[in-house]
This record gives C-alpha cells, structure tokens and sequence, in this order.
C-alpha cells in the first residue's frame, strides 16, 4: 500500500465502518499478557497511526474504561456500540492524537504485517516469529527501531500536542 492509499475496515456487525489514510508509523504486534487478555488471543496486532488519519465513516463507539498496562500506564479501548467488537486503543503514556488501531479490524489486515514483535518475554509458546521481524522482550528504542519518515511524524504530532496546550 502506498502512503496516500485508503484502507477501510470496521466491526464484525458491519455498523462501524472506518478509513485509514497512508501507512501507520509502525506495526506492533504486542504479546504482552494484557494484550492477550484484551483480544482473547495469542497477540494483538496494532497500527500506530496518528488519529487525524482514521476517519469515521459511520456508526457509534463505545469508550471502556481505563486499563493498566504492564508499566502501569493507562489505556481505553474503543469499539463498536452494537457489537462490541473492539477497533482502537488510545495508550496515554503514547502522544495525545495518536491511535492503535487493531489490524484484524481491517478488511485486508495482511495490508500491515507486524514492523516489530514486542514483550516477547510473554508470548504463547507455540507463536514462531519471523526471524527477519525484529522483536524484543519488553519494548524498543525508538530511534534504533523506527523508520527516519515514522520518527519524524512522531515528532511532528508531539509537537502539534505541544502548541495546543
């Protein structure tokens, strides 16, 4: 997919329909034990993606409380009203503006595949990663992981949280 393409996905009852604009900055696939709590699944696969990029096209979102993460940093999940299917997180230790956006919500997920494997210390044991996605233990460094355009972006929407306040 190219940077300006669209792609659209949306929940399991077909209410909440959704466009992501270009290409996140990153792909996680997370394997942190509240991921899998959160999905009911082995991992979560995210899009980090800044939010002015994911476009409502139509239906309603349900905010569900904060959560903790494994370091203590709070999250809420968005998903469908009708369904409950779940579509994004917004992480509060990430800048403001920005959205992880659940790859499996998208009609063609294999758009994204994972940039990066974290918390791999908590993984089903039984998940082979690719040898060429690099993946760590717990988290990464940016400025060793991420893309120069990815690290720029995050700069940019740091910044734009920066001179609303």
């Amino acid at each position: 997919m190219s940077g300006n393409a669209v792609s659209q996905g949306g929940c399991l009852c077909g209410d909440v329909r959704f466009e992501v604009h270009g290409r996140p900055m990153i792909v996680h696939a997370c394997h942190c034990t509240r991921c899998q709590k959160r999905t009911g699944s082995a991992l979560a696969v995210n899009l980090w993606i800044e939010k002015d990029r994911v476009r409502l096209l139509s239906g309603e979102l349900t905010r569900h409380g904060e959560l903790l993460d494994e370091n203590g940093n709070a999250s809420e999940s968005w998903s469908c009203a009708t369904c409950g299917f779940g579509l994004w997180t917004i992480y509060h230790g990430a800048p403001q503006g920005s959205l992880f956006v659940r790859a499996g919500s998208l009609d063609d997920p294999s758009e994204f595949p994972p940039d990066v494997h974290i918390f791999t210390r908590s993984k089903q044991p039984w998940i082979t990663i690719p040898h060429d996605v690099p993946s760590f233990e717990q988290y990464y460094n940016f400025k060793e992981t991420w893309s120069d355009e990815s690290q720029q972006r995050f700069r940019d929407l740091k910044n734009e949280v920066q001179n609303e306040t």
